[in-house]
């Protein structure tokens, strides 16, 4: 039986120094919002925050490296995290230990391109940071 690839277990909205608010990663969904939408209900205002909704969790954190765009707001990460890897994480801390490394990588080259970056570049680079693929 294949292990599920993180990249299919994570909704990750956020924006770059240009670009605006992006799902980066669909969590292999069509139109990730109403699960996005529905995880976040309840964490609006919240610069940080965790939320479990029954199999998934919501998390967003603040962007460690304190990187901002370019009207100087802190970047938020935001994530709907699926089964099996949501049972993993109870707390933003666990977001930042879990989830974080998993996308760190590639947010640092990516974030200060003047577009978005395609969605499959970041599914492979997400499912390529994975420690467990190894």
């Amino acid at each position: 039986m294949s292990k599920a690839s993180p990249s299919r277990s994570l909704i990750w909205a956020t924006r770059g120094r240009s670009w605006g608010f992006r799902f980066l990663l669909d969590g292999g969904f069509r139109d990730p919002l109403l699960s996005y939408d529905r995880g976040f209900s309840g964490l609006e205002g919240l610069s940080e925050g965790w939320r479990r909704v029954g199999t998934n969790v919501a998390v967003r954190i603040q962007d460690p490296e304190e990187r901002r765009d370019s009207s100087g707001r802190v970047i938020l990460h935001e994530f709907v995290v699926q089964a099996p890897l949501s049972k993993q994480v109870t707390s933003v801390e666990d977001g930042l230990m879990l989830i974080w490394p998993l996308v760190s990588g590639v947010f640092e080259r990516v974030w200060d391109e003047p577009d978005p970056p395609p969605a499959d570049a970041i599914r492979s680079a997400v499912d390529r940071a994975d420690p467990s693929s190894a």
